[in-house]
Order: C-alpha cells, then structure tokens, then sequence
C-alpha cells in the first residue's frame, strides 16, 4: 500500500526536527521506495533556504 503524501510530509517533517516515533519510522521503511522521502526532504530545505535568502534580503533592504 503506497505512503500518502501528508504522511510522507509529516513523517520527513518529523525526522527534520528529529521527533519522528518508532512506529511511525517502522511504517516508512516498510516501503519499497525511498523515492518520495527524498523529494519531498529536499523541496522542503530548498523552501526553507529559499525563505530564509528572502527573509535576509528583507530585513537588509
């Protein structure tokens, strides 16, 4: 059965901020693919540099 995307997001979320629950950790590498982890992790730190480049520019301008 595929991982939804809001549990993908919340689980790559979680393990960005280290919270992520045994269960939880079981259930995402239970899947065959890691694919969806890893696009769904790097579209969130690219919006998090992204924002935090637009929030230095704001604040020096």
């Amino acid at each position: 059965m595929p991982i939804r995307l809001s549990q993908t997001l919340l689980s790559v979320i979680a393990a960005l901020f280290g919270v992520q629950t045994e269960a939880n950790r079981q259930r995402d590498f239970q899947r065959h693919s890691p694919l969806p982890f890893i696009v769904v992790g790097i579209l969130l730190i690219a919006l998090f540099v992204l924002s935090l480049v637009a929030i230095v520019q704001w604040i020096l301008s």
